[in-house]
C-alpha cells in the first residue's frame, strides 16, 4: 500500500472519530439540557404548591404572602447553599412558582413581584452568591409567570426590578450598578422594562464660569 494511500485512510479514521465524539457531545448535552428543563418544571411545581397550600390554610393572602414569599425564597438559596450548585439555575423556577403559587389563591401578584426580588437579592448577599444575576434569573422567572398567568407583564417586572435595586441599594452603590448592568444586559422585554424603569446614573458635567464684563475685577 503507497504511503499516500495510508495517509489518506488515517485522515479518514481520524475525522470519523472526531465526527463520532462531536455526535456523542451533542447527544450528552441534548439529554443535560432536557434534565434541566424537567428540575426546572419540578422546582415550579414544587413552590407553585406550597404556597398556594400554605396560604390557603391561613386564610390570610394579604399578610401572609409576603412572609411565604421570604421564607420560600430564604429556603430554596439555602437548599442551593447546602448543595453547593444550582442557585442561578433554581432562582427563576422558585419565583415563577411563587408568583404562580399566589395568583392561585387570588393573592396581590405584583406586591408578591417586588418582595420575591427583594429577598432573592438580599438572601443572595446573605451568602456571598451572585446577587445581581439572581435578580435577573428572579425578575426571569416573574415575567414568565406573569405572561402564564395572563397577568400584566409590564408591571409586574417594573415592580420587581424596583424590588431588585431597593435591596441593592442597601448593600451599596457597587451592588446597585450592577444589578442595573445585569438587568439591561438581559434580552427580550426584561431589557426594555430595565431601561425605562431603573434609575439613571448621573452624569457629572464642570460647570463653565460665566464670562466677565469688560472693567469688572
Amino acid at each position: 500500500m503507497s504511503e499516500e494511500r495510508v495517509e489518506e485512510k488515517t485522515a479518514t479514521a481520524a475525522a470519523e472519530t472526531i465526527g463520532k465524539a462531536g455526535a456523542q457531545v451533542k447527544e450528552g448535552i441534548i439529554g443535560s439540557l432536557k434534565g434541566i428543563n424537567e428540575i426546572e418544571a419540578e422546582i415550579v411545581a414544587l413552590v407553585r404548591s406550597t404556597v398556594s397550600n400554605t396560604l390557603r390554610a391561613s386564610q390570610a393572602v394579604a399578610n401572609e404572602g409576603i412572609d411565604v414569599t421570604r421564607d420560600v425564597m430564604k429556603g430554596a438559596i439555602d437548599a442551593t447553599e447546602e448543595v453547593g450548585t444550582g442557585l442561578i439555575l433554581s432562582t427563576k423556577s422558585v419565583a415563577k412558582g411563587l408568583m404562580m403559587g399566589v395568583s392561585d389563591v387570588g393573592g396581590d401578584v405584583l406586591n408578591v413581584a417586588g418582595e420575591t426580588t427583594r429577598h432573592a437579592v438580599n438572601e443572595a448577599a446573605r451568602v456571598g452568591a451572585d446577587f445581581a444575576m439572581v435578580a435577573r434569573r428572579t425578575v426571569d422567572g416573574i415575567v414568565e409567570a406573569t405572561k402564564e398567568v395572563g397577568g400584566n407583564v409590564d408591571e409586574a417586572a417594573k415592580v420587581a426590578i424596583g424590588g431588585a435595586i431597593e435591596a441593592a441599594g442597601s448593600i451599596g452603590s457597587t451592588a446597585v450598578k450592577a444589578v442595573r448592568d445585569v438587568l439591561v444586559g438581559a434580552a427580550g422585554a426584561v431589557k426594555d422594562i430595565a431601561s425605562a424603569a431603573l434609575p439613571k446614573p448621573e452624569v457629572k458635567t464642570g460647570r463653565v464660569p460665566p464670562e466677565k464684563s469688560a472693567g469688572e475685577p
